[in-house]
């Protein structure tokens, strides 16, 4: 993976593409700490595809994802907040 500092990336910004779509990949520094990869479109997708997990391979998941199903309840108190009765008319 070749790698370019923000200034010649920006000055030489359609030589940086390029190279992205020729040979992968390309880090992008600032100050010499790594910042950011230009990724070629088709390798994200493939990249986005294979981090979501299908629904059937969560149906079939032996780990149970419920937790995220259901919103903790709110207590005040200690008491769970009732509504109001009101009377029937």
């Amino acid at each position: 993976m070749n790698t370019w500092s923000v200034q010649d990336a920006k000055a030489r910004f359609s030589e940086f593409l390029d190279s992205c779509l020729s040979e992968g990949p390309q880090m992008v520094t600032r100050r010499g700490t790594e910042a950011a990869i230009l990724v070629p479109a088709a390798q994200w997708k493939q990249m986005q595809a294979a981090a979501r997990p299908s629904l059937k391979d969560l149906l079939l998941s032996a780990v149970a994802r419920t937790e995220q199903l259901t919103p903790e309840r709110q207590h005040q108190g200690g008491h769970a907040r009732r509504r109001p009765v009101r009377p029937l008319t």
